[in-house]
């Protein structure tokens, strides 16, 4: 039992809970496959998908900066600058400055990068609809003994 565990009262890890924590990480990592396969498909790499799907999908608007998408890929600065790059090369996206404060630049979808993340997001919604019920986070607390 680790000093975490110990502090939190919980009890040591058992067969059952590596067998729950060893499926949660093969779901994920066959979701993150097919992601890979089906992005690579439509001729984009997994990070430029990455890259659109959280400028769509930023909360509460339709574009982020680039410190803003490096913190959703959780890459670095300099990293997500290159791949913001690329995609304006490919005509995914757009820089802007900013309206409100011109030292900061937006990051827009153009239609090009609409179009082909609005299929690649319909085939992921219909993959993780084909893992409900075996997508499940496993309820850390409620591990038992064995």
């Amino acid at each position: 039992m680790t000093t975490e565990d110990h502090s939190a009262g919980l009890p040591p890890l058992t067969k059952h809970d590596f067998e729950l924590l060893a499926d949660f990480r093969y779901q994920i990592r066959k979701f993150v496959r097919f992601s890979e396969e089906v992005v690579r498909r439509h001729g984009i790499t997994p990070l430029q998908y990455q890259l659109l799907l959280n400028v769509r999908g930023y909360p509460g608007r339709d574009w982020a900066t680039v410190g803003e998408l490096a913190e959703r890929l959780q890459a670095q600065h300099h990293g997500v600058v290159a791949l913001v790059s690329r995609c304006v090369r490919l005509g995914f996206v757009e820089r802007r400055r900013s309206q409100t404060d011109r030292r900061q630049v937006e990051i827009h979808l153009l239609p090009r990068g609409e179009e082909i993340l609005v299929e690649l997001a319909r085939l992921h919604r219909a993959e993780l609809l084909s893992l409900q019920g075996r997508f499940v986070v496993p309820d850390l607390k409620a591990f038992s003994h064995d």
